[in-house]
């Protein structure tokens, strides 16, 4: 773990902006992390614990997930991920529908459709329950126009290692009802959150330098400031590692003329392929 650790510093440190991340190799249970309590913006990976709090009200029975959920035009402005913004107004889909292409498009309209059932404060708290103590949920959407060096209070925020600590915690849940019960769902509710995870469309982060058919069960994220990636890695059917990883403050243009979000993509690209190259080997 510790030369994985210096490689994946090495990929840090040779560009210009902030990259925080966190590791957990699942073969060894051993575990790493650069700044990984540092808060950060958190974008949509953020997307991955109104999830799981959502299937746990629904384990609650406060929450139907075959609700049918209607598409407003009100939904719709100032949206700019996910495909729903460009739907006709008034197209109805189901609850569970709307926690899918929130996830796996990052859909902003489905996003708002579930954050409007759930109460932001108990959210926050659930969090908190959980260990995701450097973890907050704030508006439903990120405020348009954000500047590329806006404030952290203006948008949800996170750390690579809560999103680490929620993804071990969903894999265990999965497995043991002890531990899904901790989260507030059953293992078949877990089991259901991984999936959905693992349908990813946006694989230009983790999955980018892995083998094509490789399982990743990820949330993307994308903000004014930077991109960032939190998933777990599955090899021959198993799971091989979690990683987290968040490039902060990323320039719209780097030293060599080429956009700064293609470095970051790359980044954590390279990360990814370096736990996949030394973990389990």
């Amino acid at each position: 773990m510790q030369e994985l650790a210096r490689r994946l510093n090495a990929i840090c440190e040779a560009q210009p902006f902030t990259t925080t991340w966190y590791v957990k190799d699942l073969t060894t249970g051993e575990e790493a992390h650069r700044d990984g309590h540092l808060i950060v913006p958190s974008a949509s990976t953020r997307k991955t614990s109104i999830l799981v709090y959502a299937l746990s009200q629904a384990h609650a029975g406060k929450l139907d997930l075959a609700e049918p959920c209607t598409v407003e035009a009100r939904l719709q402005k100032d949206v700019t991920s996910g495909t729903y913004q460009y739907m006709t107004p008034g197209v109805v889909l189901p609850l569970r529908d709307a926690l899918v292409n929130m996830i796996i498009t990052s859909d902003n309209v489905c996003t708002q459709l579930v954050l409007e059932r759930l109460d932001r404060e108990a959210l926050n708290a659930w969090c908190r329950r959980i260990g995701m103590a450097n973890t907050t949920h704030r508006a439903s959407i990120p405020p348009a126009g954000l500047p590329w060096d806006h404030k952290m209070d203006r948008t949800a925020t996170t750390t690579a290692a809560d999103q680490g600590l929620l993804l071990d915690r969903l894999l265990r849940g999965a497995e043991d009802a002890e531990a899904a019960a901790a989260l507030g769902c059953s293992p078949e509710l877990c089991r259901l959150a991984l999936d959905i995870l693992s349908w990813q469309r946006l694989r230009t982060l983790i999955p980018s330098l892995l083998p094509a058919d490789t399982r990743v069960a990820h949330k993307t994220g994308r903000d004014a400031r930077g991109r960032s990636d939190a998933g777990i890695v599955y090899r021959d059917g198993r799971p091989l590692f979690i990683l987290a990883a968040y490039a902060d403050r990323v320039p719209d243009t780097m030293p060599d003329g080429l956009p700064g979000f293609a470095a970051a993509y790359a980044t954590v690209g390279r990360l990814a392929r370096a736990c996949w190259d030394m973990i389990g080997r």
